[in-house]
């Protein structure tokens, strides 16, 4: 097979030795790609990239020292036509949110073929944006499912509140004017909608996914309700 005229030059950046080894493999297998250098971390990564100034990159994302994501932040401001692909074994929605926020122009799993692997290189090369086919399924199942509390009653959101800033029952009932059993019927009710088993769980769950706002999950003023 002639070789190509032009070769898209590849960087490699994995913390395991068999994995850049099979990379390696598999794009100088191709007469258009070329592997131009190897990084086991982040941290080398930020010192080899500049230099060699490839036109793909392949990072992993968990790494020792300094992760994927965090290494191409960095790199993608003095590298802009430098174009980055996170090749790991995780699909997570948030992760691949993260990696494109940072600037990746895709997300592949390591389990992607050799054959599927340089076509997405290819096709990062050229400046469009590539997605393993699980990563994608992935990314429309998390779209499409409702976040977590989308289903609260106002009511039940501001009863919410009110628990995230530590309130017991009687003190909710007092500060919203009902009667206990009301405040232990919307409690029961927020608990099966968020599909959690306590009070504290549902806390927990508010705070992480913002169900509620800040300043509604602050602590009361001196002299309010603890």
């Amino acid at each position: 097979m002639p070789q190509a005229a032009f070769k898209i030059r590849v960087f490699v950046v994995d913390d395991h030795p068999m994995v850049r080894t099979g990379l390696a493999a598999a794009i100088g297998a191709q007469t258009d790609l070329e592997i131009v250098g190897e990084a086991e971390d982040g941290r080398e990564a930020l010192a080899l990239i500049p230099v060699l100034q490839p036109d793909v990159v392949l990072m992993d994302i968990s790494m020792p020292r300094l992760d994927g994501i965090s290494a191409l932040a960095q790199l993608r401001q003095t590298m802009p036509s430098t174009k980055f692909l996170m090749l790991t074994s995780s699909g997570e929605p948030i992760e691949v949110r993260r990696a494109m926020a940072a600037g990746a122009s895709g997300y592949l799993l390591k389990n992607t073929s050799a054959s599927d692997l340089a076509q997405m290189i290819r096709n990062a090369h050229v400046g469009r944006r590539v997605l393993a086919p699980e990563v994608a399924e992935a990314m429309i199942s998390a779209t499409l499912e409702p976040a977590p509390g989308a289903d609260l009653t106002p009511r039940e959101r501001e009863l919410l509140a009110l628990m995230t800033r530590g309130m017991n029952n009687q003190e909710i009932a007092a500060e919203l004017a009902v009667a206990l059993p009301t405040v232990k019927f919307h409690i029961t009710n927020i608990l099966s909608k968020l599909h959690v088993d306590n009070r504290t769980e549902a806390v927990l769950k508010a705070l992480k996914h913002k169900i509620v706002a800040p300043e509604a999950a602050s602590p009361p003023p001196p002299g309010g309700h603890r």
